[in-house]
């Protein structure tokens, strides 16, 4: 069994969310479900009570009340949940009106603001009657290309109030990012920053957005937040829009209406990272969204009053959403722009003190790159109001789970989480109630019926294979933008397994119930016919210290497969045969021959999204020679071309 480094105490247990549901369950039930895998069983064998008991635990309030929880077809993506239900999402996350903190908004410059949940509710009324008196209304879309601030947060819950749809980019999306989504869903009105600010630069968006706007005919309203250039002017914008600054477009002030709207009503459209090709905008629904959120961040994080919630995220990446849904259980959040190491490498560390965040979110890369700087965080900061880190975007490797404990906080709850914008949420995840073993996911979320399925089909534990839902849940994606017939949704999520969710991670499911994700599907080698996810070599890699980021691509050679690391180094570290042979032999020592690179060549980046994940899939169609379909996805296309053409793969 796996090294177990935390686990809660009885205290921590009966005072958490999730234990005092448990207890509800069993009372309302008559049911004796002592622990996390019991309930997690229950949630999913009897759906509808769950979900129902989800309802009542956080009081979702229905304007007209469903004529039953679920009503199932044959097989998904047939169902249909709370149907004849109606309710309004931003009217659950501004339920609180009091003078308490709910947003406090921090730019990497040192500027802070806050509002209290008064506050919020009453810039939200403001700018809804400015909304209205733009026309929009149920179904039209408002699109956002925002840093992550209070305005963008504003704008999101006066866009739902009134059942339009909420879509939002950040502003580092290349002008084709940008396009390649908004001019699908052709936006009545854009949010956007005049500037931004990153790493101490100041970012011009002006040409950007007069390109921009030039392929966005729909568009009837330009607000144009200054934010890094005060001096921005509406003359600046060539459009046939009605141009106004973020001040001059509304006056705070009243109460905001809601306008009620069926369950599966669409809320949000998201997209697919659009790396090999225009990106999938993914339709999430109203209702679906709001319980799957207060289920995660009720139970799951342990939040709810008193609580505050950070989450290191632009507003182009799913995590934004997820984030601000917070608000929902009465927790305030903490919205943070700019880079994360900007001034130093103690930023974020120096925002958990000053904030008091207790549940913290960011990635594997920031967690090994603070280590890797010899950041020792419990030795320099108090943390003392730190109770849970949550970690997603990719796999977390044994040795960061190591660093948590050792360098960071012993007494946390290390919560490492994967889901996907498909479904704006969590497949796998923490929870108040279980131990945090090395290098594993502590289990499934309550309510998905995941499994890890072999090619055949078939559920295996302690295999490698498919990750995938067996039965319909909330959050699924109500559909696909410009999917009338829904073929695109059933081809994206269903045509592996007829009739069941495959989420394209390549996973495993461990005796013990915890959870592994080893890469994604269509990232996976194939040496020999073997299938290894890459996330087992980066495992590997990065307990070499020579090493500071890595990419594992299949290159097609001599009717196979074989495996190729490329590797950036430390500064004044030289790949030489020495070094090769040590990354080499820790791989083979900790998994098998075939997961050995036949090939390792050192590379001064690696390219990622703009939301931090590697691109297997670019760097693998460079070094064949085949086109990279949307770079504009990707936070440092420069650094592709150093994999085209590398003569050390020629033989």
């Amino acid at each position: 069994m796996s090294d177990i480094l935390w686990q809660p105490d009885a205290n921590r247990i009966a005072h958490s969310r999730m234990d005092t549901f448990r207890r509800a369950v069993n009372q309302r039930h008559a049911l004796k479900l002592d622990d996390y895998p019991a309930l997690h069983q229950w949630s999913i064998e009897q759906r509808a009570q769950f979900w129902q008991d989800i309802v009542d635990f956080f009081d979702i309030r229905f304007h007209t009340q469903p004529d039953a929880v679920l009503r199932e077809g044959a097989q998904m993506p047939s169902a249909e949940w709370f149907p004849g239900a109606t309710l309004n999402f931003a009217e659950h996350l501004l339920r609180r009106r009091d003078d308490a903190v709910a947003v406090i908004s921090v730019a990497e410059n040192g500027q802070r603001e806050q509002l209290s949940w008064a506050e919020l509710a009453e810039h939200v009324a403001g700018f809804q009657a400015s909304l209205q008196a733009c026309g929009v209304s149920l179904g039209d879309r408002v699109a956002a290309c925002m840093p992550n601030t209070w305005q963008t947060l504003v704008a999101m819950l006066a866009t739902t109030s009134l059942g339009a749809i909420w879509s939002c980019s950040s502003p580092d999306f290349g002008t084709h990012g940008v396009i390649d989504r908004f001019g699908q869903i052709e936006p009545k009105v854009l949010i956007t920053c005049a500037g931004y600010r990153y790493a101490g630069k100041e970012i011009d968006q002006t040409s950007k957005l007069n390109e921009i706007l030039q392929r966005l005919p729909t568009l009837q309203q330009l607000i144009v937040v200054p934010y890094a250039r005060p001096q921005a002017h509406i003359a600046d914008y060539r459009t046939r829009a009605e141009v106004t600054l973020w001040d001059d477009f509304y006056q705070p002030g009243g109460d905001p209406d809601f306008v009620p709207v069926a369950f599966n009503h669409p809320l949000y459209v998201l997209y697919s990272s659009g790396t090999t090709g225009v990106p999938k905008c993914i339709v999430h629904s109203t209702g679906g969204v709001l319980l799957q959120h207060v289920k995660e961040h009720g139970l799951h994080c342990d939040l709810g009053p008193g609580e505050r919630l950070f989450y290191y995220t632009t507003c182009g990446w799913m995590m934004w959403n997820w984030l601000v849904s917070a608000l929902a259980v009465g927790s305030a959040i903490v919205l943070y722009d700019g880079s994360p190491f900007y001034p130093d490498h103690q930023r974020l560390l120096d925002l958990i003190d000053d904030e008091r965040i207790s549940v913290f979110g960011t990635s594997p890369k920031y967690l090994a790159t603070l280590e890797s700087h010899g950041s020792k965080p419990r030795d320099s900061h108090d943390l003392r109001s730190l109770k849970t880190l949550l970690c997603t975007g990719s796999a977390l490797s044994p040795q960061s789970y190591d660093f948590v404990y050792r360098d960071v906080k012993a007494d946390v709850c290390l919560a490492s989480m994967s889901g996907g914008t498909d479904i704006v949420s969590c497949f796998v995840n923490g929870n108040p109630l279980s131990a945090v073993r090395r290098g594993e996911i502590m289990g499934k979320s309550l309510g998905m019926a995941v499994e890890v399925w072999n090619d055949a089909g078939q559920p295996v534990i302690g295999e490698k294979g498919e990750l995938v839902c067996t039965r319909h849940f909330p959050a699924m994606p109500i559909g696909l933008w410009n999917d009338p017939d829904g073929s695109k949704l059933q081809q994206s999520y269903f045509s592996l397994f007829p009739g069941v969710w495959a989420q394209g991670d390549y996973a495993e499911q461990l005796h013990h119930g915890s959870m592994m994700i080893h890469g994604r599907s269509d990232a996976v080698l194939n040496p020999g016919g073997v299938r290894i996810g890459t996330a087992e070599i980066y495992r590997q890699v990065d307990k070499v210290p020579q090493v500071l980021d890595s990419v594992a691509i299949g290159q097609q050679w001599q009717d196979d497969v074989r495996v190729v690391l490329f590797v950036r180094l430390a500064d004044g570290v030289t790949l030489d045969e020495a070094l090769q042979q040590q990354i080499r032999q820790v791989i083979r020592a900790n998994t098998t021959p075939r997961h050995v690179p036949a090939k390792i060549v050192a590379v001064s980046d690696i390219p990622r999204t703009i939301s931090g994940k590697v691109v297997e899939l670019a760097v693998r169609n460079v070094v064949h020679g085949e086109k990279v379909k949307n770079t504009d996805a990707l936070a440092n296309p420069e650094a592709l071309e150093q994999f085209r053409q590398r003569a050390e793969l020629n033989d």
